[in-house]
């Protein structure tokens, strides 16, 4: 197969810094205007901060192969990354060359010209206006999708099933006898929770969770007993409470539009295991990354410290809602350092043992950052991950290959991790048709 140029634009670097590693034996060009629009974000507190300064590192360690003007090859078998500008003379008179966008294309089209017919130029962005416009110019354009890990929303691992059995079946179940669901008859993944439905009569039903094939199913049923005064208000929010309040799933993660109780339920099932009876915990940490909505948190006046505050206040409400509105009992907690609520910003690189950590609003990661997190998780620790894939404000990621995405379907598979995605809204009729129709 003939090889390829690839010409990346900046929304590529932004969205993953190890894109480079991602084109095989394919050669890649970088715009001289892509390194002044990296620079411009460097300095940022964010998941955009951090890909920016990521990938300049990685170009930076580059030049010691090599002059990127010239081009150095990547490693043995893959191609050459080389920085280029452009020839003017090959943008369209209609087409502003002030604009950023178009100096790339720009960038795409000169590559083009001065490339042997067999070459094929391609440009790679997650920007769709870009493509659309070098698509109008003929030149050959595509997403970004080496990080993609489902093709749309809807595709997303929702932790649930249904499966149809015989009604003898279910009265087994009930009555306590072990059923198992045989290999090969229903591909199930571990922790997934599974309603039984009667194939002679669907009113028929029974909840079960799905250890493994060789457990037999666990019945789920509605208790009593409330977690931190919280009560779980349907079938799926029980499903959650159950892989909460499970301290051999250290890995928890919950989807759900606003209103859908993910946040709430997880702070209540922190609170109750680390000051609740039989405490597993030794504290609860609430984090959230920053992904400003509008105005860059660097614009507002104070210190990072003082910034933050309106930035994670949903987060403090919710505590304070979960402790009766007791501020002076959570104030000791927080003074204790038994509960700590700080931006992703400050808990980013720690290793923190014994605690129930909780993250907020995951959609808005990366999964270099949502990696990097997990894989400083210290010993004895449980970390829930949070959010709702329909609502990410970073630009350079979406449904299809945020943090929050990435974790539900690389990890399904594993007997430590559990999900479960919310579908109804409890928080009241407004909100929740604002959340559906909105």
């Amino acid at each position: 197969m003939a090889k390829k140029t690839y010409v990346l634009d900046t929304s590529v670097y932004l969205t993953d810094s190890n894109c480079i590693n991602s084109f095989g034996n394919n050669d890649i060009v970088i715009p001289l205007k892509v390194l002044e629009e990296i620079d411009k974000h460097k300095k940022r507190q964010d998941s955009v901060g951090s890909q920016a300064r990521s990938i300049i590192r990685k170009l930076d360690s580059l030049r010691d192969k090599g002059s990127l003007s010239k081009g150095v090859r990547l490693e043995k078998g893959m191609g050459i990354i080389r920085v280029s500008s452009y020839n003017p003379l090959c943008l369209p008179d209609d087409l502003d060359l002030e604009d950023s966008d178009n100096q790339i294309i720009a960038t795409a089209l000169s590559e083009q010209e001065y490339s042997p017919k067999s070459r094929k130029v391609v440009v790679v962005s997650r920007d769709i206006n870009m493509r659309v416009k070098c698509d109008s110019l003929a030149l050959l354009t595509e997403d970004y999708q080496a990080e993609q890990v489902v093709e749309n929303s809807e595709g997303l691992y929702t932790g649930r099933a249904e499966i149809l059995v015989d009604e003898q079946e279910i009265d087994r179940f009930y009555s306590g006898e072990d059923i198992h669901i045989e290999i090969g008859k229903q591909l199930l993944h571990p922790n997934q929770f599974v309603m039984l439905i009667s194939n002679s009569n669907d009113k028929k039903t029974a909840l079960a969770k799905f250890v493994n094939y060789n457990t037999p199913l666990k019945k789920i049923v509605k208790s009593n007993h409330s977690i931190w005064n919280t009560n779980p208000r349907n079938k799926e929010q029980q499903f959650a409470f159950d892989l909460l309040m499970d301290r051999n799933i250290p890995v928890v993660s919950l989807v759900g539009k606003a209103g859908s109780g993910k946040t709430l339920l997880a702070l209540a099932a922190g609170l109750e295991q680390t000051f609740g009876q039989g405490a597993s915990y030794k504290k609860i940490v609430v984090t959230k990354p920053v992904e400003p909505v509008g105005k860059d948190i660097g614009f507002l006046p104070g210190s990072m410290e003082e910034k933050m505050i309106p930035w994670l206040a949903p987060i403090q409400d919710n505590l304070q809602f979960l402790m009766g509105d007791d501020k002076a009992t959570l104030e000791m907690y927080m003074d204790k350092g038994q509960i700590e609520v700080e931006a992703m910003t400050f808990i980013r690189g720690r290793s923190i043992s014994n605690a129930f950590i909780v993250i907020d609003e995951v959609q808005n990661m990366t999964q270099h950052e949502i990696k990097t997190v997990l894989t400083r998780v210290g010993e004895g620790t449980k970390i829930v991950l949070t959010g709702d894939i329909e609502q990410i404000d970073n630009v350079y990621i979406d449904a299809t290959n945020n943090g929050l995405s990435y974790v539900v379907e690389r990890l399904k598979e594993e007997q430590l991790t559990g999900h479960v995605t919310l579908l109804k809204g409890e928080r009241s009729k407004v909100a929740t048709i604002a959340a559906t129709k909105l």
